[in-house]
């Protein structure tokens, strides 16, 4: 009765949305107050000015970079900066209201909006898929698992892959289920046992999610978070939005086409910018959208099988460095896209970047930017794309070998070796018009 309930007030709720203006002033969660952001000493801002725009010019934007970046403390933004092309051909440069798919970073979104059906007493971590998938053929399997990645199902990405799927239809959650019930492809090990990274987890997740609030995902999330927290260009893109996405590149300045993965949401999908991801990270040092206690639960580590300071909550990622420093983090890589969310606990320093031109140097790039603010890894990078986002299939090159989507575009020449970039708050250097990127 209390799901029933619930779903009925976000169906009205959702209605309410749908029919009056601005959709955030009539959300559930109009009583969401946005921080206001710390003050930063005016030497101190000096200071960072000074480093961040000598750092992020040498390693990113003067290699070819397309995207956004941003940097804040205490929610004051240091550095913002803009690069690149949201279309190529048209030569549409990226902006701050750039909407860019930023991957794996989605499930810090998931982890949340899960724990908060926690803790409004409609689901439980310890509930088993069967109460949700009666009869999937995987027993022993719990929310909490799915969202650590200790379940050991299978990855989608491989096993519709290598199934018997048209690869000239579009892959959806039900489809990924229904998938799981009939070719029953073996899991990874038995529940509990490891972590091992598998996007299937949240795909169930998001279907767990529709069957207790009873309304879809992307409609969901918009109500729930992104309205309320005003990230007034982030979505959960979906197959009737394709023409929403901003496409993704190779290297090389080819677009990187869509194959029949792009249906799939929960691990994925969501579409945004550095500005509307530092409001989720701020929103994420209230107890506004979870309690303390839940909070911290998504932030504590779950595989503790080897010693490692890499680990995973429920829906992040986390470093846990030796001489007490902690990062709370997600990476995410699909396509050409490359997406990094970090922040910096005891500075409450946030770092974003999100690429739309596959580079792999954005991690790198990333984790060496950590010691500007405090003793992290001593400049030395101990991650890339390789196992931090865990997420997309093939490597810049090798998506030919695969079959399209229906409405797959043609390879399109590389960009002219001249790009447009955009420095907001916090830079101290112009841009050069006459400064060629690689």
């Amino acid at each position: 009765m209390k799901n029933i309930l619930y779903a009925l007030g976000m169906l009205a709720l959702l209605n309410s949305c749908n029919n009056t203006a601005p959709a955030a002033e009539n959300t559930a969660d109009t009583a969401y107050k946005a921080p206001a952001p710390g003050a930063v000493p005016e030497k101190e801002m000096r200071h960072y000015k000074a480093v961040l725009s000598s750092y992020f010019d040498s390693m990113l934007l003067g290699r070819g970079f397309s995207g956004g970046i941003l940097v804040a403390k205490n929610g004051t933004i240091l550095y913002e900066s803009y690069a690149g092309f949201a279309d190529i051909a048209r030569k549409t440069p990226i902006t701050d209201t750039s909407s860019i798919h930023i991957a794996s970073t989605s499930k810090t979104f998931m982890g949340v909006a899960i724990l908060g059906l926690v803790q409004d007493s409609l689901l439980s971590l310890e509930d088993s898929i069967q109460k949700f998938f009666p009869a999937l053929p995987y027993p022993g399997v719990t929310v909490k698992m799915l969202l650590n990645h200790r379940s050991g199902m299978p990855n989608y990405l491989y096993f519709m892959s290598e199934g018997k799927w048209d690869k000239s239809k579009q892959v959806t959650n039900a489809d990924v289920l229904n998938a799981l019930y009939t070719e029953k492809p073996n899991r990874s090990f038995s529940p509990g046992r490891r972590f091992s990274y598998s996007n299937t987890n949240f795909v169930l997740l998001a279907l767990i999610m529709e069957k207790i609030t009873g309304i879809p995902y992307p409609q969901y999330m918009k109500v729930k978070y992104f309205d309320p927290l005003r990230m007034e260009h982030t979505f959960v893109c979906t197959l009737n939005e394709l023409d929403r996405m901003i496409p993704s590149f190779n290297y090389n300045g080819t677009i990187w086409d869509n194959d029949f993965l792009e249906g799939t949401y929960g691990d994925k999908n969501i579409y945004s910018t550095p500005r509307d991801l530092l409001k989720w990270d701020q929103a994420l040092y209230t107890e506004q959208l979870l309690k303390k206690a839940f909070l911290d639960s998504a932030f504590t580590p779950y595989s503790n099988d080897r010693p490692s300071v890499h680990n995973y909550g429920l829906g992040f990622r986390m470093l846990n460095l030796k001489n007490g420093k902690k990062v709370i983090y997600h990476f995410g890589r699909w396509h050409g896209c490359n997406a990094v969310f970090a922040r910096l606990m005891d500075e409450k320093a946030t770092i974003i970047i999100l690429g739309n031109k596959y580079n792999r140097n954005i991690y790198h790039t990333a984790n060496k930017s950590y010691d500007l603010f405090g003793n992290y890894l001593q400049g030395g990078g101990n991650e890339d794309d390789e196992n931090a986002p865990v997420e997309s299939k093939p490597a810049p090159g090798k998506n030919a070998a695969r079959k399209a989507a229906p409405k797959k575009e043609p390879a399109r020449k590389a960009a002219p070796s001249k790009k447009p970039i955009t420095k907001k708050a916090g830079t101290v250097k112009k841009a050069d018009p006459k400064k060629k990127t690689k």
